[in-house]
């Protein structure tokens, strides 16, 4: 008798419920303006923390209507490979080892030299 009720309906193709009773969160719709003058407009939910900053289609950051540019972060600055070289090394080695290197490549093209001429 089961089988009976069901037939005609196609099971997982369609949900048997229905819109009815059922309400969206509120929302607020939050303008930003870019730079390069788009209009930028998204809906957030009235609980949500808006940005003052969003990113628009041409890839500036666009600024929320009457609101203020955020500080930006301090950020560290990158550290080169110098930076890392002098953590480990005075001035004063690395030029002692950069007499050194010279001196070896001066006596290797002298002896390139020799052999041509020989």
């Amino acid at each position: 008798m089961s089988d009976k009720s069901l037939r005609g309906t196609r099971l997982g193709a369609q949900s048997m419920e229905s819109d009815e009773g059922v309400e969206p969160a509120a929302r607020i719709i939050s303008e930003y303006h870019c730079p390069r003058g788009h209009v930028i407009r998204i809906p957030f939910s009235v609980e949500a923390e808006i940005p003052a900053l969003w990113e628009c289609r041409c890839g500036t950051e666009a600024l929320l209507v009457d609101s203020e540019r955020p500080e930006p972060k301090a950020t560290k600055p990158a550290r080169t490979h110098w930076d890392m070289l002098l953590e480990r090394r005075s001035i004063a080695d690395l030029e002692v080892l950069l007499d050194e290197r010279l001196q070896l490549l001066r006596a290797a093209k002298r002896a390139t030299t020799h052999r041509r001429s020989a």
